[in-house]
């Protein structure tokens, strides 16, 4: 493993404090009285008080120092004085331990009393201190000028996502967004808890992917010596307990689809699904938008939030505008009644690229999403579906060739899918069998199964019944004002981190990467290697072997040669 230069000088401080019989990385409980909030909020002075977290920041003035300690929620200043927090005469605990042995980043308990200094600001007497944890990585800490601006930020969004743990470290604010999305989840169930609905869980392994159109994850059974599939969704499953007799049944489920991934996909997501008996879904459009309202107004304080340039509007009630009125509206196109090679040539009048293997449902759904998604801004119920884009619909009670199916449309993009749902085994075999059509003809979203043991259930007979999906992720992307979905999950799914190659570097490479790291943008390669000072054969072997290991790379731009790092 290679180390860099901090990361050495950190390992010998550890061993320091292991000779002075110091454990960097104690087991036993350490009891905490506060927090800083808790002080902040309630704070007298004279107080004594037990607070832990990390070191970010320190003003080390000989025997006095001001420091900044991070904890869950917030920080706080602290003041050590060597003379308060060793009263005897061995003074090896400031001397030693605070002021050399110390690092940003480490994490300590604080004993001490509260007290504001002479500019008001609430602070910490050091009284006594514990080291928990040494710290061996160095934070990726801002900089911060004596005038208050801030440099260097740890602001490159891929290194953010593959170290969330340093990003929540140093830019605190990131936490706000999963605190928030935390309380989405909290006021959807307090929202279905109150309406009496029952939430459960359903298997994530499957032994066949239903519920939607979509490319699975397979894995395999080694003791039943079959193939599963992670779940692409839960619908089938929950509407199996509405056939059993629950009334409605909600779940947050994780699922996954082997699919693309850009700022608003990720191969594995969150949806809440929910299926309520005895209702259609003209009730559960009435039903959705309270909810939305709800939920927005517990996450922000208000039922307005800001997206991009938009402001939302999440109060009830929501527009219905049905999907042929929709593509009529922005394109003159009428798909009532349309044949599939009508449909075909026309998504290809109008520059969407098409193929053979689109049937009348993913034509219909390649023209809206094309040419009519982007334009509903404030919340819209996008109704009545044609039957092909809908296989787990009722039909429509008074329009033929149409289902019983919404879905939400927010700043463009969809949120939430509900139907009236389908309920009548024979119909819902065909529906089955043509999907199966569909994938045989090409269609990897079509699905390739028919759930005998789903279409069993459905025929012991299952109640009319309306369900709702939503995507928790997009619809919290919506309520913090983030554009990408990776901002509000924790740990997304990320490419292989590229490995650094393991090469012993000599005192020569090394010349060569300090003169490119000092400077920010490519240099001639003349340059580099007359500041080296390198003869020509020192020069050619090391200049090699930076370039052969991926180190650093030599281009040609008119006429002149360039080096830089990769």
């Amino acid at each position: 493993m290679s180390l860099s230069e901090q990361e050495i000088i950190r390992r010998e401080k550890l061993q320091k404090l292991t000779d002075l019989g110091i454990d960097a990385f104690p087991a036993a409980e350490y009891k905490i009285t506060d927090s800083t909030k808790s002080i902040k909020q309630n704070f007298e002075e004279g107080k004594k008080v037990v607070i832990a977290g990390r070191l970010m920041s320190r003003r080390i003035q000989g025997k006095a120092s001001f420091a900044e300690l991070q904890d869950s929620e917030g920080r706080i200043q602290v003041y050590f004085n060597r003379d308060e927090i060793c009263t005897g005469e061995d003074k090896t605990l400031y001397n030693e331990v605070y002021k050399h042995l110390l690092d940003i980043g480490d994490i300590i308990g604080i004993e001490g009393e509260l007290f504001k200094t002479q500019v008001g600001e609430m602070t910490v007497m050091v009284k006594n201190f514990t080291l928990l944890t040494k710290s061996l990585r160095p934070l990726p800490l801002p900089k911060v000028d004596v005038e208050g601006n801030v440099f260097d930020g740890f602001t490159d969004a891929e290194l953010r996502y593959r170290q969330r743990y340093a990003d929540l470290v140093v830019n605190p604010h990131v936490k706000e967004i999963f605190v928030k999305r935390t309380k989405l989840f909290n006021a959807m169930r307090t929202f279905f808890n109150d309406a009496g609905y029952f939430e459960v869980e359903t298997p994530i392994l499957q032994s066949i992917p239903g519920g939607a159109a979509a490319r699975p994850f397979i894995t395999h059974h080694n003791a039943l010596d079959i193939p599963l599939y992670l779940r692409i969704a839960n619908e089938l499953y929950l509407k199996r307990l509405i056939v059993g007799g629950f009334d409605g049944v909600y779940e947050f489920s994780k699922n996954f689809r082997n699919e693309g991934m850009d700022r608003t996909h990720n191969p594995e997501f969150t949806a809440m699904e929910i299926y309520v008996a005895y209702k259609d879904y003209n009730w559960m459009m009435d039903f959705t938008e309270k909810l939305l309202e709800f939920c927005a107004t517990s996450v922000n304080g208000t039922s307005e939030s800001v997206f991009g340039e938009h402001t939302i509007n999440w109060k009830a009630p929501y527009p219905r505008v049905s999907m042929t009125e929709a593509i009529l509206k922005y394109t003159g196109f009428d798909i009532t009644g349309k044949s599939e090679q009508e449909l075909f040539d026309f998504a290809k009048s109008i520059g969407i690229e098409v193929d053979e293997t689109m049937g009348k449902g993913k034509l219909i759904d390649e023209i809206f999403g094309e040419k009519c998604e982007g334009n509903f801004i404030q919340p819209t119920f996008i109704t009545d579906y044609p039957v092909e884009m809908s296989p787990l619909t009722k039909k429509h009670r008074s329009q033929e060739g149409l289902t019983e199916r919404f879905e939400l449309m927010v700043c463009g993009k969809e949120i939430a899918n509900a139907y009236s749902e389908l309920n009548d085994p024979i119909d819902q075999r065909q529906r089955f069998e043509h999907q199966l059509l569909l994938s045989e003809k090409g269609d990897d979203e079509a699905g390739q199964f028919i759930d005998e043991d789903f279409l069993r259930a459905l025929e012991y007979g299952m109640p009319p019944t309306s369900g709702l999906g939503i995507g928790m992720d997009r619809l919290i992307m919506f309520l913090t004002n983030n554009p990408s979905i990776q901002e509000v999950l924790f740990f997304p799914q990320m490419r292989p981190e590229k490995k650094t190659p393991a090469v012993e570097l000599g005192e020569d490479e090394k010349v060569i990467l300090e003169i490119l790291n000092s400077q920010e943008e490519a240099m001639e390669l003349n340059e580099v290697k007359n500041r080296s000072q390198l003869s020509g054969k020192k020069w050619d072997k090391a200049s090699k072997t930076l370039t052969k290991n991926n180190l650093v790379k030599v281009e040609k731009i008119d006429e002149v040669l360039l080096m830089k790092l990769v």
